[in-house]
């Protein structure tokens, strides 16, 4: 019986290069996705896919407990904040809220709802409102459908409505006076 020749195994080295090919690829992938994940857009603050469309109405419960319907504002500006009491930015821009409802003379001009965002206590809530004197509707959110709606996903949010019940205008993140005076002037409204 005869032994099969033993088979040789005559492989040359892998280049360098073949070896390093891939990984090299897959970093260059990877660091091009970080950035464009991790690095913000020119219009982070601002912007979003509802702008210049109709604002998703809503019908929620205020904290006093009326509830309010978005629609029912039509044919005034409105100003919709979501915030919650553990958020600091949203303490830094109260007051400005506060100052801008109490410009306007009630069932005219505009119109400024806040939208509790992921408020574990209302009583916390209740003591914010206190605290910073806002005298606007403030509304209990379940679930946080209406923010879904909105497509919030952090807070503060705010999104400037027209008349017509348009959204003009988003901005994400604590307003100072110059923001909030950009968002006011999309939708007619005099600045602070």
């Amino acid at each position: 019986m005869t032994q099969p020749a033993a088979s040789s195994t005559n492989s040359a080295p892998v280049p360098a290069w073949k070896r390093l090919l891939p990984p090299l690829i897959a970093a260059g992938l990877v660091g091009v996705l970080g950035v464009a994940l991790f690095r913000p857009a020119d219009d982070a603050t601002t912007g979003g896919p509802l702008v210049g469309k109709t604002a998703p109405d809503f019908i929620l419960q205020s904290l006093d407990g009326p509830e309010l319907r978005l629609s029912s504002l039509k044919g005034r500006p409105v100003v919709v904040n979501f915030w919650a009491s553990w958020c600091v930015p949203c303490r830094e821009e109260a007051p400005l809220f506060r100052d801008l409802s109490a410009r306007q003379a009630p069932g005219t001009g505009l119109a400024v709802v806040g939208v509790l965002f992921q408020e574990p206590r209302e009583d916390a809530a209740r003591t914010f409102i206190q605290e910073y004197a806002l005298a606007y509707p403030n509304l209990r959110d379940p679930k946080a459908r209406t923010a879904i709606n909105y497509g919030v996903a952090g807070i503060p949010e705010t999104v400037f409505i027209d008349a017509k019940g348009v959204i003009q205008h988003v901005d994400r993140g604590g307003l100072d006076r110059a923001r909030l005076n950009v968002g006011l002037e999309k939708i007619g409204v005099k600045g602070l």
